[in-house]
C-alpha cells in the first residue's frame, strides 16, 4: 500500500514529540532532545503548511519537512516512527518522499543534513542517490555536533 502525505495535524505533531522515542544514540532525535527544535515543531504557525505526516494503512509512519531554499531547491527533514526505523522501511519511504515532492514542487535538487554518527541513515540516504556535499558543524541538543550535507539531483 502506498504513502499518503497530508498537512501535520497538531494531535500528530504532540504524538511525535512526546511519544516517538529512540533507542541509544539515536536518542538524539528525540523532540524533546532539543528544545528551540520542539517548540518550533509543536508551533502550527511555525511549522504551516511544510510538514506532512507520512501515513501508510491509516497509521502515522513518519514525517517529512520540506524548506524552499530557492526556486528550485528544497531541504528536507524527516523521521520515522521508533519502532519501524532499523526494519528496511527506509528505502521505499525516502523514494516516496522524493516522488511527493517531485510531484509537488518540481524541484531540482533536494538537500537534507544528517548528523554524521548516523551512518545507517547516511548509508540508506546514499542508496537512494543522495550525494555527499560537505560537512559543517550545528549547535543542536546542548552541543555541537558534525552534521554532513547531501544532495539529490532531481
Amino acid at each position: 500500500m502506498a504513502y499518503k502525505f497530508s498537512i501535520l495535524t497538531q494531535e500528530q505533531a504532540e504524538n511525535i514529540a512526546f511519544n516517538w522515542h529512540y533507542d541509544g544514540e539515536y536518542s538524539f532525535y528525540d523532540m524533546e532532545a532539543d528544545k528551540e527544535d520542539l517548540d518550533e515543531f509543536l508551533n502550527p504557525e511555525e511549522r504551516g503548511d511544510s510538514t506532512f505526516a507520512v501515513t501508510k494503512e491509516n497509521e502515522l509512519f513518519a514525517f517529512l519537512s520540506i524548506s524552499k531554499v530557492t526556486d528550485r531547491i528544497f531541504d528536507i527533514g524527516l523521521g520515522m516512527r521508533p519502532d519501524l526505523t532499523g526494519k528496511g522501511n527506509g528505502i521505499e519511504f525516502v523514494r516516496a518522499g522524493i516522488n511527493f515532492i517531485q510531484s509537488e514542487f518540481k524541484p531540482e535538487k533536494i538537500t537534507l543534513s544528517v548528523a554524521t554518527f548516523n551512518q545507517r541513515a547516511i548509508k540508506l540516504y546514499r542508496k537512494v542517490g543522495f550525494k555527499d556535499v560537505k560537512t559543517f558543524m550545528q549547535d543542536t541538543n546542548g552541543s555541537t555536533f558534525e552534521f554532513l550535507k547531501m544532495v539529490y539531483e532531481c
